[in-house]
């Protein structure tokens, strides 16, 4: 019997998502709403995929069903090898902390703690010195001098750089990005979106959700959803890089 792929495993020889035939329905009966309706998408590694969509076309959802926070309706959703569908809660914990960071909007620092212990939250979670581990992912995004800073004192570009440093310092090999940039203004979300790029050429995966059209321009691949379905799936020939994407 084969064993099953650990899931922070790389597997460079297979996509790292497929989809088939996903669905995800909220409600039931005449109340019932198809956020989702048999979406079929492959993402290798090593791509940033930018899903692109307006306000209620499913992109969220579809990032969700990615991270394991919502369960899908139907079809089948396998990860790094592995089937999402069906697996136990704690089989979940266990796949988000060893797979995916997530970098959300708004953020989701603990007020309270500093910018280091807002990191060392995530790195404590697994084995190895979470201290350095911490120090090294905020170097990485440039907040070295900045450590043992509250949220409160961050401007709101340094406190998302917190959050991506947040959600790579267990170097996962996926990162799930909703609107990072949605409340920065245009160069504070161009270091952001340097960042997220810089991730994707150190070998990881990128998936951005967003409704903002001129941030596909710097992405490797993009991805259309409109009304629950997938719409369009197109590679970027020459993508931007960061410092070049303008809105």
């Amino acid at each position: 019997m084969t064993a099953s792929p650990t899931p922070g495993a790389a597997r460079s020889d297979a996509p790292l998502i497929v989809l088939e035939h996903v669905s995800k329905r909220y409600g039931s009966g005449d109340v019932a709403v198809d956020a989702l309706k048999d979406i079929n998408l492959t993402i290798g590694h090593g791509e940033l995929v930018v899903v692109l969509g307006p306000s209620g076309s499913g992109k969220t959802t579809l990032l969700n069903l990615i991270g394991g926070i919502e369960a899908v309706t139907s079809g089948r959703l396998t990860v790094n090898g592995r089937d999402l569908v069906g697996l136990s809660a704690n089989e979940l914990t266990t796949y988000r902390r060893e797979t995916v960071g997530f970098v959300f909007q708004f953020f989701n620092l603990v007020p309270t703690l500093t910018a280091m212990e807002n990191v060392q939250l995530i790195a404590e979670l697994e084995p190895g010195d979470a201290a350095t581990e911490s120090r090294q992912a905020l170097s990485a995004v440039g907040l070295e001098e900045r450590m043992d800073h509250f949220p409160g004192a961050l401007s709101g570009g340094q406190q998302q750089r917190v959050a991506i440093a947040r959600a790579m310092v267990k170097t996962p090999p996926l990162l799930l990005a909703d609107e990072p940039t949605g409340s920065l203004d245009l160069e504070m979300g161009r270091q952001v979106l340097a960042l997220l790029r810089a991730a994707v050429d150190g070998g990881r995966t990128v998936v951005l959700v967003t409704h903002n059209g001129a941030i596909a321009r710097m992405a490797d691949r993009v991805v259309h959803v409109g009304s629950g379905s997938l719409v369009g799936d197109e590679r970027v020939a020459n993508p931007l890089p960061a410092r070049e994407v303008t809105w």
